[in-house]
């Protein structure tokens, strides 16, 4: 276990949801580290390990993040951590959280962790506006999201952290 360890937290945010969770992973890790936004990020080659944390946008994980995941984590030990606006246990949840998964198949994804987000109002604003039932009613379901990450969310994340480290500090 003597050897030294550079960690990445990176991410994508663009309503703090995400950047939140990344904050609260960065502050667990007590070996060396670095958290920087997505696209900073050139390569990852002064890193043994990277946590890679983006929300889920309409149906999946946004372009940039794929592109990331796929081109620059081949062959490499990583974590993601996804934020999405859905209540936990959603029916619709699971295959959207299974196609993030897929983008890191060319990786050693050592953990996944998920939470809750609040919906931005101007994605609920263009949600309510849709010819889709399904769309608007998820535009309506803004007000349940409000709050979160939660406390206990960002606490989970922490947990996550954690586990993570221990997984790859011990292997």
């Amino acid at each position: 276990m003597g050897k030294k360890m550079k960690i990445l937290v990176t991410y994508m945010s663009l309503t703090g949801n995400t950047k939140k969770i990344a904050e609260a992973i960065y502050e667990t890790i007590s070996e060396e580290k670095e958290i920087k936004p997505l696209a900073e990020i050139e390569d990852l080659d002064d890193y043994n390990f990277v946590f890679i944390g983006f929300p889920i946008h309409q149906s999946g994980q946004p372009d940039k993040a794929k592109k990331f995941i796929e081109s620059k984590t081949k062959g490499r030990k990583i974590a993601l951590f996804i934020t999405h606006a859905s209540p936990p246990g959603a029916p619709f949840l699971e295959p959207l959280l299974a196609k993030c998964k897929a983008s890191a198949d060319d990786s050693d994804l050592v953990g996944f962790f998920n939470c809750q987000g609040v919906l931005a109002q101007q994605v609920a604003d263009m949600l309510l506006k849709m010819d889709d039932p399904k769309f608007q009613e998820f535009g309506k379901m803004r007000h349940v999201t409000v709050g979160h990450p939660d406390a206990s969310e960002v606490e989970n994340a922490r947990i996550f952290a954690k586990e993570i480290m221990n997984k790859i500090l011990n292997s």
